[in-house]
């Protein structure tokens, strides 16, 4: 999925097509959540792996210098969707995964 076709605000959604695939709002916003959460996750490991040879061994205020390149690196993530967006544009799109865990085998049936 390529981050330029997402808007980097928030647009209003329509909570009927949120619900299509579920036919529960609140399943559709827990799984967009965790995908969130873990989209969120892969991009800090990345923002981290990247600055890691930028990281000094001393925290001495007057060794502290600028880098341009570590910068760059910083504003790129600033400048990408938020975890969300990314998450529920996925999830509009059907391109997210899920599945719903096993009913227990002594839990009561549904009415």
């Amino acid at each position: 999925m390529s981050n330029n076709n997402i808007s980097r605000s928030a647009d209003t959604r329509d909570l009927r097509n949120l619900e299509k695939e579920t036919e529960n709002i609140y399943l559709s916003t827990v799984i967009i959540s965790k995908r969130a959460n873990q989209i969120a996750e892969k991009q800090k490991e990345e923002l981290k792996n990247r600055l890691e040879p930028f990281i000094n061994d001393t925290d001495n205020l007057e060794e502290i210098q600028e880098n341009r390149e570590q910068i760059e690196i910083s504003l790129m993530y600033e400048r990408m969707p938020k975890p969300t967006l990314l998450a529920t544009q996925e999830f509009m799109e059907e391109k997210t995964y899920f599945r719903l865990p096993d009913p227990a085998p002594n839990a009561l049936p549904e009415k």
